[in-house]
């Protein structure tokens, strides 16, 4: 299974409430899922976010 992947630095200057809204739109939006959120030393939030890669796969019609 192929994902894609998206991170995002966060300052520590935004309250938990409004990372909370942040995150849940882009799950509910683009259907991104939590992969990983570390809180660095300063106090930022590194997130990374994935979401799946669907391909289509090829029909070949034989005539």
């Amino acid at each position: 299974m192929e994902y894609e992947y998206d991170q995002l630095l966060i300052s520590r200057d935004e309250s938990r409430n409004f990372v909370t809204r942040l995150l849940v739109q882009r799950a509910e939006a683009g259907g991104w899922e939590l992969d990983r959120l570390r809180i660095g030393p300063d106090g930022n939030r590194r997130v990374v976010l994935r979401r799946k890669i669907i391909r289509q796969q090829q029909l070949w019609f034989a005539w």
